[in-house]
């Protein structure tokens, strides 16, 4: 089975899609797919679908899901069994089920006590390759190893097409997850960036950096990297804007000033000359503002 959820919802299983266009059954295979492997319990699938409200026919109508995923779980399976009989290699035939039987829908969709668990045979999944790379690109930058984390972290990041669950009329449940995967997006994002800035790739950055700092107007940590980015490419002024404009919003909408690693920055930015490179004080305020975030 092949799972997407980083950006519209895409389900495979033996490159057949089982991704339902129904809005309520497309909620249930979100769900479950982001936790492939895993018992999601009847309540969660519950709660997402009717947000604390449910109907006394909660649990027979998320069976009825259920079997609607079923049947499109066995159409996919005849497909793929079609495909391999007519392939070269028998061994094309697929995953087997227990005892070496052909695995069917219930083997795929598992009814378990207390919930239904979606098996990926060892597919591949969108999220735990990021969840994966991300990982490696951490240890790379701990280990200053900042081509390598640039490389693994844009890598991670390339797996992202849109929002989680972009296609997904998404109820509480999966709100909360697409939230919590933006949060892991943003975390591997500022670290990229983080790494080509100690790799010297400024310049390049610039133009990223414009766009999302316009985007997360309160990401302090990305106004501290666009900042940085503007005055390593001499343009000091422009920096110190950034750094205004951070502030009001901060203010205005939160009601807090910057935090004391990005006052610092600025600080040393307004007394670094023009003409200088970032200077040694700067460096410093730079690298406890990352350490901070």
């Amino acid at each position: 089975m092949d799972i997407e959820v980083l950006g519209t919802l895409a389900v495979r299983e033996q490159g057949v899609s089982i991704t339902p266009t129904a809005p309520k059954p497309r909620q249930v295979l979100a769900l479950l797919a982001l936790h492939a492997d895993q018992v999601v319990p009847v309540s969660a699938l519950i709660e997402e679908l009717w947000a604390g409200a449910p109907p006394r026919s909660a649990r027979t109508t998320l069976q009825t899901y259920v079997l609607q995923l079923r049947a499109l779980i066995a159409s996919a399976l005849e497909q793929g069994a079609g495909q391999a009989e007519g392939a070269a290699e028998p061994a094309a035939a697929g995953p087997a089920g227990p005892a070496g039987r052909r695995r069917s829908a219930k083997d795929v969709l598992v009814t378990l006590p207390g919930g239904y668990l979606l098996n990926s045979g060892g597919g591949t999944s969108d999220v735990r390759e990021f969840d994966r790379l991300a990982g490696m690109g951490y240890r790379a930058m701990d280990a200053d190893d900042f081509p390598g984390a640039a490389r693994l972290l844009r890598e991670a990041l390339s797996l992202w097409s849109g929002p989680a669950f972009a296609d997904v009329q998404g109820g509480a449940q999966l709100d909360m997850e697409a939230r919590r995967l933006e949060e892991t997006r943003l975390c591997a994002l500022d670290q990229r960036i983080e790494a080509d800035l100690r790799l010297g790739r400024h310049r390049e950055l610039l133009a990223e950096l414009t766009v999302l700092a316009s985007r997360y107007r309160t990401h302090e940590n990305l106004h501290g990297q666009f900042m940085l980015a503007l005055h390593r490419s001499g343009r000091r002024g422009e920096a110190l804007d950034v750094y205004q404009r951070l502030r009001a919003t901060l203010v205005r909408e939160l009601g807090i000033e910057p935090s004391a690693a990005l006052r610092r920055l600025q600080r040393s930015i307004l007394m670094a000359a023009p003409e200088n490179q970032l200077d040694n004080a700067a460096k410093a305020a730079a690298e406890r503002l990352v350490r901070v975030g």
